[in-house]
């Protein structure tokens, strides 16, 4: 049989069975055990089974025959093993709802948010980047400004000493949250343990503190380092009690092994210094012995994911109780150094990495530098990696994207050693995917949204239609699309935005100084930076006609907030279901968050916000501009835009 078959809504599944012709005759043994643990059994004869085709392979002869199973199998995950004269197989069935999940009721209102990276996002308590304490306190003032969205980037643990990749895009483990973003004030533990208080209270410490909050962009290494120096002596001082918190503790350990092996490879990374493809032959394949590492090192990582774990739970249920979302992101791939490459080898493949074909601005293609998973391997380990990454974001993940929804069907495979355009695109089985993104949203109550921007095959947006899927819409692209006629429908179905992080801000397309920031880091030519000033003027002069006519901009305005402002109303009118708004956009932030392809030249994901959590609500043109996106949020849509 094949390893995975999908069941939508409810209907029976097919389920082809292929024998060879000797057994055409023989009994059958089918035995369904569901995923809530109810187990039936049957026997079939082979010869009244339907034929559906005959096929000889290598010179013996098979039969192709199917087997009909019972209605209204239950949305979740089921097995079914049929055994035949001593020889056995089974199927795992996904019985799965045609469509994800989507909000009915009160919840089918027009929604809007904020965007910020949490390492941007500053506050006056904070170290030197964002942590989850500040992303829970710009939840609340979203709330009290009539929102109900926060939107941000992954979460997700990235190495911060040796190797030293602080993308977001390229986590150690999709399995696990990031340590980094812990608010150490928030741990019951700091409350009592006073070496680690006298620790932060020293000199030292608080001049370090003093430098990180007075720097332009996080300095991970250090103020991961400090942040490590106290959690160590709290999980000192935790391990050394004899309280209500080491039970929680060691029953967080004991029901959670993956942290344990996650916490293992860790100790191990940094006890040899080496990623773990260097590692020796028994450590590679995952055989971990003590003596192998540190046992105070792994005891750290235990306890930072713990903390993690449940800082991001108070996150999510505090929001949910002010009426706020959360919006997490879902990275494509992991590191290849990482855990979940080391500690799931088997479904990767390790000889390739994912990348783009040549275009127009990458004339050599892109390789992204992370190995796909392996099409037939997923399917075969039915998928548990995948339901497992889907099951750690929506437990608390009200909105979830999904990065480059194209990679439901199809990736860019790059062998080892070649170049970017050197690769081929490899498909995966789309149903499959879908419907565990099916079944997971409804079980989350998440909405799933899928990043479909880029090169999109004809086929991608109609099958994100048929499952529910929420696409974006993002005004940048939509320009380049059509410059020179209306901008056209927003779907309803959608989240829509001025830009992305991967794009310049709103001042800068805006007044140009992207082309001048890409010209210095030699990503346009002088020729190439003149043809585009002359497209971007074109598609300004499309876009405020377009507004004018539509009423969002006066005749007389053209100034970069008054366009600023006329663009978000006009995507706030819209009957899209999230709009999704840049804070730095509302203070005509010009400088870039992240540049592709670009690699150290540019300090991507380090830059933080001009202003901090308590000072932009208060500034006048960012409340008024947040004032009248709630009104049009609010408001009865009347004709669809």
């Amino acid at each position: 049989m094949e390893p995975v078959t999908v069941a939508w809504n409810g209907e029976r599944p097919i389920i082809k069975v292929c024998c060879p012709s000797e057994l055409a005759d023989a009994s059958i043994t089918c035995r369904l055990e569901q995923e809530s643990g109810e187990l039936s059994t049957w026997k079939v004869h082979n010869s009244e089974l339907p034929v559906l085709e005959s096929v000889a392979v290598e010179g013996k002869h098979y039969i192709i025959k199917k087997i009909t199973m019972p209605e209204g199998l239950p949305w979740g995950y089921h097995k079914l093993v049929i055994e035949v004269k001593g020889n056995s197989c089974e199927t795992l069935i996904i019985s799965a709802p045609q469509k994800t999940y989507s909000p009915s009721g009160d919840g089918e209102r027009r929604m809007w948010g904020t965007f910020l990276p949490l390492y941007a996002l500053q506050s006056k308590n904070s170290w030197g980047s964002g942590n989850y304490a500040t992303l829970g306190a710009l939840a609340e003032r979203v709330a009290g400004a009539g929102g109900n969205i926060v939107a941000t980037l992954p979460l997700l643990p990235v190495f911060l000493d040796e190797p030293f990749d602080p993308s977001p895009y390229a986590p150690v483990s999709r399995l696990l949250w990031n340590e980094f973003y812990v608010d150490i004030t928030k741990v019951p533990e700091f409350n009592v343990c006073r070496s680690a208080q006298a620790l932060v209270q020293s000199d030292s410490f608080r001049m370090a503190i003093k430098e990180l909050r007075g720097k332009p962009m996080v300095d991970y290494r250090t103020l991961m380092s400090l942040k490590r120096q106290v959690m160590e002596d709290l999980c000192r001082c935790l391990l050394s009690s004899n309280t209500v918190r080491l039970e929680e503790f060691r029953r967080f350990t004991q029901a959670n092994p993956l942290i344990e092996k996650y916490a293992s490879f860790r100790a191990v990374m940094e006890k040899r210094h080496v990623p773990w493809p260097a590692w020796p032959q028994r450590l590679r394949d995952g055989s971990l012995k003590e003596g192998d590492y540190d046992e105070a090192t792994r005891n750290y990582h235990i306890y930072a994911q713990w903390l993690a774990h449940q800082q991001v739970q108070h996150l999510s249920e505090n929001s949910r109780g002010k009426g706020v979302k959360m919006y997490f992101d879902l990275p494509l791939g992991v590191h290849a150094d990482g855990y979940d490459v080391w500690h799931q080898c088997g479904i990767f493949a390790t000889k390739a990495m994912v990348g783009a074909p040549a275009d127009a601005v990458f004339t050599n293609g892109q390789n992204w530098g992370f190995p796909p998973l392996h099409p037939e391997k997923i399917r075969e380990q039915g998928y548990r990696y995948i339901i497992d990454y889907l099951h750690h974001h929506l437990r608390y993940a009200d909105v979830l994207r999904i990065d480059h929804v194209m990679g439901l069907h199809r990736l860019f495979w790059i062998p080892q050693g070649f170049d970017g355009g050197d690769g081929i695109y490899v498909r995966y089985h789309t149903d499959e995917l879908y419907a565990i993104l099916a079944v997971e949203s409804h079980r989350h109550r998440s909405i799933i949204v899928g990043e479909d921007l880029g090169i999109v095959p004809s086929y991608v947006r109609p099958t994100m239609a048929r499952h529910g899927l929420h696409r974006m819409y993002v005004l940048y692209y939509e320009l380049a699309d059509k410059a020179s006629e209306t901008l056209g429908h927003i779907p309803r179905n959608a989240v829509v935005s001025l830009n992305t992080h991967d794009m310049s801000p709103f001042a800068s397309f805006w007044q140009g100084a992207d082309i001048e920031e890409r010209m210095g880091l030699g990503l346009v030519d002088k020729k190439g930076a003149r043809k585009e000033r002359m497209t971007r003027r074109a598609i300004k002069d499309a876009l405020m006609a377009y507004l004018r006519n539509k009423n969002f901009l006066q005749r007389i305005d053209s100034g970069t907030r008054a366009v600023l402002k006329a663009c978000l109303a006009y995507l706030s009118a819209s009957r899209a279901r999230i709009v999704l708004v840049n804070l730095e956009d509302l203070w005509l932030e010009t400088r870039s968050q992240n540049v592709p392809g670009i690699g150290d030249e540019f300090p991507s994901w380090r830059r933080k916000a001009r202003y901090g959590l308590e000072e932009f609500f208060h500034i006048k043109e960012v409340s008024d501009t947040l004032q009248e996106i709630d009104r049009l949020r609010k408001q009865e849509t009347g004709k669809e835009r």
